[in-house]
């Protein structure tokens, strides 16, 4: 029987060693992510968001304390392991796209394919995850031929033609204009129900919590008091 909680930290910490400065990123975080939850994690730059998000896609490792995802440690897998956990498991979406310019979209999200070595129907199974993120007519256009809200658009579906178990997104809304923002927002939290992917997600865009099943503050590489379920999101936000 599966549990119900495919993340989980416990004691997470991260140092990083800058010459003689000695910097605390993360600072002893427990934290549990469940099945299919869709999580946002909240807190202002410098607060250890996106060290958070790499050490649980398996980027970075921690310095002390465990990662443990689907009941398995991965801080004690080696390299091999590690990097079959991060082209299998983990989908990434990024605040900056990260396309390749002289690709097609449908070029684009196949190539996530390509590097996990899942070649098969490559291009079909691309143009059915284009679809799935409502620019299927796009396939063919380059990048620079694209808005920024379909850029994204294509990211998504780059992060999801793996069926990844786990999405992760850094700031998937902050290099767009509001109204496109809440789109992609609405688009990931549909996605996220329809398809049953589990979503953590950090950022600094506090309306993006509108679509949160639960709101984690971040500050100073700890969490804050300041968490709460949807109810009490939406209530803070009245206020």
């Amino acid at each position: 029987m599966k549990s119900d909680i495919i993340i989980e930290t416990k004691g997470l910490k991260r140092t990083f060693e800058l010459g003689e400065v000695r910097v605390n990123a993360l600072r002893g975080i427990d934290l549990t992510v469940k099945r299919g939850e869709f999580l946002v994690i909240l807190g202002p730059s410098g607060s250890g968001k996106t060290t958070l998000l790499n050490c649980l896609g398996g980027i970075d490792s921690p310095s002390e304390g465990k990662i443990i995802v689907e009941g398995n440690d991965i801080g004690s897998y080696r390299e091999n392991r590690l990097s079959e956990y991060r082209r299998n498991k983990v989908g990434w979406i990024f605040q900056f796209f990260n396309l390749i310019p002289s690709l097609t979209a449908a070029e684009n999200v196949a190539l996530a394919l390509e590097m996990a070595g899942d070649r098969k129907d490559m291009m079909k199974r691309s143009e059915e995850a284009l679809s799935l993120v409502g620019i299927p007519d796009k396939a063919n256009m380059f990048p620079s031929q694209l808005s920024g809200g379909e850029q994204q658009r294509v990211a998504i579906a780059r992060a999801l033609v793996k069926r990844p178990r786990i999405v992760l997104a850094d700031e998937p809304t902050g290099n767009l204009d509001w109204v496109t923002g809440q789109k992609i927002a609405e688009l990931m939290k549909d996605l996220n129900r329809k398809e049953g992917i589990t979503f953590v997600i950090v950022s600094h865009d506090v309306s993006i919590t509108e679509v949160a099943d639960r709101v984690v503050h971040l500050m100073d590489g700890k969490i804050s008091d300041r968490t709460y379920n949807l109810p009490r999101t939406k209530k803070v936000m009245e206020e």
